[in-house]
């Protein structure tokens, strides 16, 4: 079979792609502090030069690391609005998305990591900030259109909600990841489907 040649912008996607992907698993593995620039050139086959042909520092990947997986997660989000869904879909949708987040969100160590190093390095926390003001922006957004879509009116304001949730799902995520035996998903499940149909849905889970 004939060796397709890549184009050099093809090239260079696909070698970020891969220093992305090794940094990951890297990062995952051994934290953010430990891991060298060394370690993640060599998981992904290249050398030193090529990663800094691609990133200027390894705050720079990490930073693409987590923009990577936000607007992963924000592309599911739109997807539950974006379809013509009645409101026990949307409602079923939502509930499922988050309630199976803490064990189907295999980045999460990656934004725990993020929040140590904020609280340590002050020129990351500034872009790090700007990732969580969006989150928390966005799921305000989405919760007040949910509420306008199927007719429900929210108990405290949509900004409160989201922020309430976001910390809800990080606390859970967290109990889920240290000790998953006593925090089954199965736990974390009933505690974020509990807390959409009671304080967001207005009725009693199922």
């Amino acid at each position: 079979m004939k060796r397709i040649r890549l184009t050099r912008e093809q090239s260079k996607d696909q070698t970020r792609l891969r220093l992305l992907d090794a940094a990951q698993a890297i990062f995952m593995k051994k934290g953010f502090v430990a891991a060298s620039v060394e370690d993640i050139a060599e998981a992904a086959g290249y050398t030193r030069g090529a990663f800094y042909s691609n990133f200027r520092s390894k705050p720079e990947l990490f930073l693409e690391l987590l923009r990577r997986d936000h607007e992963s997660m924000q592309a599911d989000l739109q997807g539950i609005f974006e379809e013509n869904a009645t409101r026990e879909e949307m409602e079923a949708s939502v509930l499922r998305y988050y309630s199976r987040m803490p064990s189907e969100n295999k980045c999460f160590i990656l934004w725990v990591e993020a929040k140590l190093l904020a609280a340590r390095d002050a020129r990351f926390r500034v872009r790090f900030n700007a990732f969580m003001h969006e989150k928390l922006e966005q799921l305000t957004a989405y919760i007040t259109e949910f509420s306008v879509r199927v007719g429900t009116p929210l108990p405290l304001p949509a900004e409160t909600l989201a922020l309430g949730l976001m910390g809800l799902c990080d606390g859970m995520q967290f109990f889920f990841t240290v000790d998953p035996q006593r925090f089954s998903g199965q736990r974390a499940e009933e505690v974020l489907g509990s807390f959409f149909a009671r304080v967001v849905f207005g009725r009693s889970l199922e």
